[in-house]
């Protein structure tokens, strides 16, 4: 089983930062991929970012250049930096993370989810 701590929502205005960290534990942890998905009110779940155990990434056009993910492979630990926010990424942000668990299966877990808001 793997448990993820989410933490750093908060409420920031336009043009702000906000840095959220996610801390994946459990046994033999083989992740394969960490990332970040958002959930905006009446919105579909969307991928935000993501980065792969071999460091490649890759995000949502409206968050280039702003956002960034990175990774403290040493505490399984992902980050997301959000620069220049805007109202548009209000959202409730989730962590997630594809682990290993078989030679040929994958697992995904999720976070609970941090509430970002972002005010003009």
């Amino acid at each position: 089983q793997v448990q993820l701590v989410e933490s750093g929502g908060g409420s920031v205005q336009a043009g702000g930062s906000l840095r959220l960290s996610c801390a994946a534990s459990g046994n033999n942890l083989r992740i394969n991929t960490m990332g970040w998905y958002r959930q905006a009110p009446g919105k579909q779940r969307e991928l935000v970012a993501a980065i792969r155990s071999g460091g490649s990434t890759n995000y949502v056009d409206s968050v280039k250049g702003r956002f960034t993910i990175s990774t403290d492979n040493a505490r399984n630990t992902v980050y997301l930096q959000m620069n220049s926010l805007k109202p548009e990424d209000t959202a409730v942000y989730f962590c997630n993370v594809e682990v290993k668990a078989t030679l040929s299966r994958v697992m995904f877990y999720w976070g609970e989810g941090t509430l970002v808001t972002v005010s003009s």
